[in-house]
């Protein structure tokens, strides 16, 4: 349905990150036909790192006004008493994809992106800390967020559930509608030799496991779980991707005692964007362990790339790989390297979860992903 008349839509992006709130409106915005939605002008506001990343269109503004590339103190300070005025000048409805917005304008469009403020168990795990404050804070002023707005865009039903049971059934529209991922990732469909390569005394099988290091990502009881690997005779090493975080004191402690000089598993910090999927072609399988998901770019990237998954059992990650995955207790290294142990041994099961894995990856559609977004975003009265 095209709303009649032409509309224009505003986009605060003042609180989106590098990563994959980055990726996801650089690409929604690349992949959208405004016309079909009955929007004439779409107008970004963000910082210069991320209106840099954006291409431009005859039907789009961009704007980066100095306060968002200064503190959050400052980006928070332009949201709530600058964007109003901005906003109405020239939009219909505004669309807040960072999942904050304590402003004034109506209507306004916003996102669920981070499920962590709402898992009380996952807040349990900082004691008692900043961190956790923190997580209660964005807690109160997300819920705000959506309780005020004319419509909230979840990424997965584990989310839209979290959050309604942690605060009751929202009051505005609300609609599923998972993120796409990018071409660069595609070795679908994978040759039947790669399926076949399982473990042999001539080369390790390599596991890949791309996310910030942090609490709720267990990222120790997978090295745990590959030691586990190593010690049973299995040729295996492990690629850990991501920056370090609150679980880097964790992940320390659990090389030191396994592997302190790195010999089979690869501490690699935060790797640059366009060079992982470089990594995701030289996997043999691909295991995440996370506790704590609102959806898992990473899961979809590494289906892409026709990987097997083995796979935490917890939160949205079942959702999103469903069957394309062999599933474990992210909290349980042995149940951890039984799974992947599983994927090594059985050729038939590497194959099968691989094929899954394409098939799955085919639903994660950026085209797919604008086109509902605006659709949804265009329709807010």
């Amino acid at each position: 349905m095209v709303p009649s008349g032409s509309i224009s839509v505003g986009i605060d992006a003042s609180n989106i990150g590098i990563a994959g709130g980055a990726t996801h409106l650089v690409e929604i915005l690349r992949s959208v036909s405004p016309a079909q939605h009955g929007i004439e002008e779409i107008t970004v506001w963000g910082p210069d790192h991320l209106i840099n990343r954006i291409e431009t269109r005859d039907w789009l503004r961009l704007c980066s006004p100095s306060l968002l590339n200064r503190s959050l103190l400052h980006r928070l300070y332009w949201q709530q008493y600058r964007l109003t005025g901005l906003a109405e000048e020239c939009c219909d409805v505004l669309f807040v994809p960072g999942g904050l917005y304590l402003g004034q304008f109506r209507p306004f469009v916003t996102m669920m992106r981070n499920m962590l403020p709402f898992d009380l168990e996952e807040r349990a795990r900082y004691g008692l800390s900043w961190d956790r404050l923190r997580l209660h804070l964005l807690e109160w002023a997300q819920r705000k967020t959506f309780e005020r707005a004319a419509g909230v865009i979840f990424l997965t039903r584990t989310s839209w559930k979290v959050v309604e049971r942690r605060g009751g059934p929202i009051e505005g529209r609300t609609v599923i509608i998972p993120h796409g991922v990018n071409t660069e990732f595609e070795s679908c469909p994978v040759t039947e030799e790669a399926h076949d390569i399982g473990v042999t005394e001539d080369a390790s099988f390599r596991w890949l496991y791309v996310s910030p290091v942090r609490l709720y990502k267990h990222q120790w009881h997978v090295v745990q779980a590959t030691a586990m690997l190593r010690e049973q005779g299995y040729p295996v090493e492990l690629d850990l991707v991501g920056g370090l975080g609150t679980g880097e004191e964790e992940l320390r402690s659990a090389m030191s005692k396994v592997d302190p000089d790195q010999e089979f598993i690869q501490v690699r910090g935060r790797v640059p964007h366009r060079k992982i999927s470089k990594l995701y072609k030289s996997a043999d399988s691909f295991v995440f362990a996370s506790t704590c998901e609102t959806f898992g770019q990473v899961l979809t990237e590494a289906m892409q790339a026709g990987l097997p998954i083995a796979c935490s059992n917890q939160s949205a990650a079942p959702e999103v790989v469903q069957d394309a995955g062999v599933y474990f207790d992210p909290e349980n290294p042995g149940d951890i390297a039984e799974a992947m142990a599983k994927l090594m041994e059985e050729d038939g099961l590497r194959r099968e979860k691989s094929h899954a894995a394409c098939k799955r990856a085919k639903r994660f559609s950026w085209d797919r992903c604008a086109h509902e977004t605006f659709n949804f975003i265009s329709n807010i009265k």
